[in-house]
C-alpha cells in the first residue's frame, strides 16, 4: 500500500466502527461517504458530482493506469474477478496509449542502438 494509505488507516484504528464492523474506515454506508464527497467538492470548487463510483473510476484511470499499473492489477485492486470487468469500467485513455507507444519506441531504439 502507498504510505499515504497506510498512515489514513492507522489513524482510524482504534475508531469503534473500525473494531466492532471489523471497518478499515468510519465510513457508516455509501450513500454518507457519497455526502461526504459532495462536500469535498464545495470546499475544493470542484464543479462536478463526487461519488465513490467517481472516485473508483478516478483510481483505475487516473492513478493506476497512467502510472503504468498493469490492468490486471488494478482489477485484483478494485476486486473484479473478471478482467473485462476492469476494461469497461476503467478505460484506457488515448494518452495513456501514447505514452506507452512512445516508451516502447524508446525502448527499441536503445535495442538497435540508435535514437528515435
Amino acid at each position: 500500500m502507498l504510505p499515504e494509505a497506510l498512515r489514513i488507516i492507522d489513524r482510524y484504528k482504534d475508531h469503534p466502527l473500525y473494531e466492532s464492523r471489523g471497518l478499515v474506515l468510519p465510513v457508516p454506508s455509501n450513500q454518507k461517504m457519497n455526502d461526504y464527497l459532495k462536500e469535498i467538492a464545495v470546499i475544493c470548487g470542484i464543479n462536478k458530482i463526487l461519488t465513490s463510483h467517481v472516485a473508483r473510476h478516478t483510481f483505475a484511470t487516473t492513478i493506476t493506469l497512467q502510472n503504468g499499473v498493469p490492468i490486471e492489477s488494478v482489477s485484483k485492486m478494485l476486486g473484479h474477478t473478471n478482467i473485462r470487468t476492469t476494461q469497461i469500467y476503467a478505460k484506457i485513455l488515448d494518452t495513456k496509449v501514447s505514452e506507452d507507444m512512445q516508451a516502447l519506441k524508446g525502448r527499441l531504439s536503445k535495442r538497435s542502438g540508435t535514437e528515435g
